[in-house]
């Protein structure tokens, strides 16, 4: 019988990776005393020394793009149960065909061709920066949903760049992420597809990216964050995207405490999303990842895919085959893996240093356009602030109990013309001021408007202290307490905001009125930057 399309389609997605059923308990798995209860907070910056992924499934294939997309971030990735970069090319029948089973060719060839065309272009990181790097492949030979010729072609798509890739194929594992905390036996393929098969295959994982891995520790003694995906996201709407509203990051007590700290990426699968049909934490509670980061610095982020209310996605997988209509799935530009981005580079990994590239301008904000402007809560009574000149920009509530907001002036008329945008972001450095304003009330957040143009007058005035933005809190700055802070990424509305023609004025303020005096100064003299990626 020959399906119509969209009876296909909704067998595809029927099928798409996981499939749910019942669980079964694992042969001597580890028993967790005591999983941590997510806090609700803020995505703050830490010292982050260098970033990997990791994922199972749809997770697998993000994990890969994130790697091959943005190699000069990533130091290394830990895949299971996935194929190689680019299997689907934008097609859901190949992504069936054969990037799961292996009813049709692989083309290895033409899969490594469009990742270094990609690169040549400019769409991706250079492929060169894949040598060397660490990767980890676990595939079992009982996983009939993603099979094992097709991993196979994984570690081959790696070994094409010089990656360094240990390969695990020598169990008959189902499809599933690996872990002595798995409650499912080796074998079975069935919610909540964590699987142990008798190892530690997270020591062989971390191992394997860090160089050595001490061992890890019992119950988890750092915080697990639940946060807003939100304002990281293209229009920041996380769920236009297919990703959850919430995320999660797991913080050890010593990156809590300032050590410098790696980043591991962890990506679930499909089905094994936190809001998908009440799974809940269930893949982070078992995925022995916060065990190991307690006793080797680690910072654990865990995005969230969500399912949508159509048929591209129901299943809350990651997006590798090109749902939603988004061509640049795995490559610079993508929805989803530059809302994850935005979301490392605000954690402090991937944040660009040294000069601008050929592909970026960094714009030096117009001093004698810049200044800040005071007012009560209800922005009555504006003033423009006088003590720029001695002490910088305040932003928060000064010691008389008003309330200021900084503006910024950028020439942008000097992005190269013809140039798509695709990324920007404001950086600033702290000259001083007094107590916490991020914690005034607990979680506020300093929120960077865009005007195109100006707020009013380019020159600071009273009334900018209300003004309409065209694009309000396009991106947030966390909170820093000495040098240089770097906002996150403009969002959509935020980049369209820019005015190619002459100015764009930047205006930081915090969300929350502070309850005591709190602020910061900016140091002024053009210190604040924008820098702007196009291509």
């Amino acid at each position: 019988m020959r399906l119509s399309p969209n009876a296909r389609f909704r067998k595809a997605v029927a099928v798409l990776l996981l499939v749910a059923g019942a669980q079964l308990p694992g042969p001597g798995a580890l028993a967790r005393a005591a999983a941590p209860v997510p806090v609700p907070g803020e995505l703050s910056r830490y010292d982050v020394g260098a970033v990997y992924s990791a994922g199972v499934s749809s997770g697998g294939y993000m994990a890969t793009q994130l790697h091959v997309a943005y190699s000069g971030t990533f130091s290394g990735s830990a895949v299971f149960a996935s194929g190689p970069y680019g299997c689907a090319q934008g097609d859901l029948n190949r992504a069936l065909g054969a990037c799961m089973d292996t009813a049709q060719d692989l083309r290895p060839d033409a899969l490594e061709r469009t990742a270094r065309d990609w690169s040549a272009e400019g769409l991706t990181d250079p492929v060169s920066q894949l040598a060397g790097d660490p990767v980890y492949v676990f595939s079992g030979s009982g996983d009939a949903t993603v099979k094992q010729p097709v991993a196979d072609a994984l570690a081959d798509f790696y070994g094409r760049f010089g990656a360094r890739v240990r390969y695990d194929r020598s169990t008959a594992a189902g499809h599933a992420w690996i872990s002595p905390l798995g409650p499912n036996s080796c074998t079975v393929t069935q919610s909540p597809w964590v699987n142990n098969c008798g190892f530690d295959a997270e020591h062989d994982l971390l191992g394997h990216l860090l160089g050595s891995v001490a061992a890890p520790g019992g119950t988890p003694r750092g915080s697990l964050v639940r946060f807003d995906q939100n304002p990281y996201a293209p229009g920041g709407s996380a769920r236009r995207v297919s990703m959850d509203e919430k995320g999660f990051l797991y913080v050890p007590e010593s990156c809590a405490g300032g050590a410098k700290c790696r980043l591991v990426v962890a990506l679930h699968g499909c089905k094994q999303g936190y809001s998908y049909q009440g799974f809940g934490s269930r893949f982070m509670d078992t995925a022995y990842l916060d065990e190991y980061a307690d006793t080797n610095d680690l910072l654990v982020l865990y995005p969230q895919a969500v399912a949508t209310t159509t048929l591209d996605n129901p299943n809350g997988c990651w997006n590798w085959w090109g749902y939603l209509g988004d061509a640049a799935y795995a490559r610079h530009g993508g929805d989803q893996i530059e809302t994850i981005m935005a979301m490392v580079r605000t954690l402090g990994g991937g944040t660009p240093t040294g000069p601008p590239g050929p592909n970026s301008v960094t714009l030096a904000s117009t001093d004698s356009q810049d200044g800040y402007v005071k007012a009560s809560a209800d922005g009555s009574g504006a003033v423009v602030g006088t003590l720029e000149g001695a002490y910088g920009l305040a932003v928060g509530r000064g010691s008389d109990g008003r309330f200021n907001r900084a503006l910024l002036s950028f020439d942008t008329s000097r992005i190269p013309a013809g140039k798509e945008i695709v990324r920007a972001y404001v950086t600033v450095t702290r000259a001083g001021g007094a107590g916490d304003p991020w914690s005034s009330p607990p979680g506020n957040v300093m929120a960077v408007d865009v005007r195109r143009g100006c707020f009013g007058g380019c020159a600071v005035e009273a009334g900018d202290w209300a003004a309409e933005a065209t694009a309000a809190e396009a991106a947030r700055m966390t909170s820093f307490a000495s040098g240089d802070g770097t906002s996150t990424d403009l969002s959509a509305a935020g980049l369209a905001a820019i005015d190619r023609s002459g100015m764009t004025q930047v205006r930081l303020r915090f969300r929350q009125a502070q309850t005591s005096a709190a602020y910061v100064f900016l140091a002024p003299a053009a210190r604040a930057t924008l820098t702007v990626e196009y291509r």
